[in-house]
């Protein structure tokens, strides 16, 4: 059989990249994009290489950045330039192949086995690609090339910026196996302290350690980490669909005040549950569960989930759930400075669990009319057009 070609493509730090497309006066200094510091959301999302340089670090807090480098010029975000410039680059890669698996705004996986006759080898539909970015959008790519998807994801992390890095089956043990283990794919940080806590560092030492010793220590995962150390890693590049349907719907908010009670808690609930509901209800989806995301003031964070007897699509039920799964796993023995709610465990109509019947029913059902009501409404007029009093609370 015919080895596969996936390349891994990874726009280079996007978000600081269209920024300064934007602001070109200010390429030669270190720069980072962060969130609004009055909204409570400082903390650097990018940054450029200079910035980089000096120590930069995304996710860190803009005054830790600033101390390394006093020098930083901060960003705001431009969303709707990086959702635009995310999807230009993915006309570029149309061009090679249809075969495209987005991963994150700025990264996908391409599937380019059928386009080598047209285009070349791997290596060179990679240079083409990276051509085309940098000449049309003014922005750098890294380009993993390799068998699966794992290795071409961890060649395109390899060389930073504007390169082409080909991991073969020649040479893999090679560039692969002296990485640390935290680099693979599906070793989170957890992941990888249960590893070194038992001698495994390296992509290396996963390859050679016993698949009983990984199974014991990180259940079926510990497979999963073995085989794709092993470059055994057969995972399809999966192309959404416009029937796909999501696995989960949640919204969160960090305010800029912190939550001190169940009152404001739930008035941001019923408006954050209003958008969980019309999404289910564009996909025909029902949550058969909830899950609660709570992040306190010393920035410790805290999730609850449960699932119930009964399906439930609607936004007031998910928001009632919702603060009664808080309400019993937290007092407010500090205030909170994001909340957040999900819905879980979704079925489509046809499989969805049937209404419990010792419920109030006639209940239900009025407020699924009302439901109903409010997502017409604001599919017809827009998200602002109508919501609940009790939520204008905030």
């Amino acid at each position: 059989m015919k080895d596969r070609i996936i390349l891994h493509c990874d726009l280079n730090n996007f978000f600081a990249s269209v920024s300064l497309l934007f602001n070109p006066t200010l390429v030669s200094l270190p720069v980072a994009v962060c969130g609004d510091k009055e909204n409570r959301h400082g903390i650097v999302l990018a940054k450029n290489e200079i910035a980089k340089s000096f120590g930069v670090k995304t996710a860190e807090p803009i005054f830790e950045a600033k101390r390394k480098c006093s020098e930083l010029v901060i960003l705001p975000p431009l969303m709707d330039k990086y959702q635009e410039y995310s999807k230009k680059a993915r006309r570029i890669y149309e061009r090679y192949t249809d075969m495209i698996e987005p991963f994150g705004i700025d990264e996908c996986w391409l599937d380019v086995t059928g386009s080598t006759m047209l285009f070349g080898s791997g290596e060179e539909i990679a240079h083409k690609i990276r051509k085309d970015v940098k000449k049309e959008l003014g922005v750098t790519i890294s380009v993993g090339v390799s068998f699966n998807k794992v290795f071409a994801k961890l060649g395109s992390d390899m060389k930073k910026p504007d390169a082409v890095t080909v991991i073969s089956k020649d040479n893999f043990k090679e560039k692969v196996w002296p990485l640390p283990a935290s680099d693979l794919l599906f070793a989170g940080r957890k992941t990888a302290e249960k590893l070194r806590s038992c001698g495994v560092y390296t992509v290396g030492d996963l390859a050679v350690c016993s698949k009983v010793t990984l199974v014991r220590l990180l259940g079926k995962n510990g497979e999963l980490l073995k085989s794709c150390a092993l470059g055994l890693d057969n995972s399809p590049v999966a192309t959404p669909t416009k029937e796909d349907k999501p696995k989960s719907v949640g919204r969160s908010v960090t305010c800029s005040h912190d939550f001190t009670d169940f009152d404001s808690v739930w008035a941001t609930f019923l408006t954050l549950s209003q958008s969980v509901a019309d999404t289910l209800r564009g996909h025909g989806l029902y949550a058969t569960g909830v899950q609660v995301h709570i992040r306190t003031a010393s920035l410790i964070v805290k999730e609850f989930s449960r699932t119930y007897p009964d399906s439930t699509n609607s936004a007031y039920t998910l928001a009632a759930r919702g603060i009664e799964l808080l309400k019993e796993n937290y007092s407010f023995s500090e205030p909170l400075r994001s909340v957040g709610i999900r819905a879980i465990g979704l079925k489509g109509y046809k499989t969805a669990l049937q209404q419990d019947i010792f419920g109030d029913f006639k209940k239900k059902e009025t407020e699924e009319k009302i439901e109903n009501s409010i997502y017409e409404l604001r599919k017809k007029f827009g998200n602002s057009s109508i919501s609940r009093a009790s939520a204008e609370k905030e």
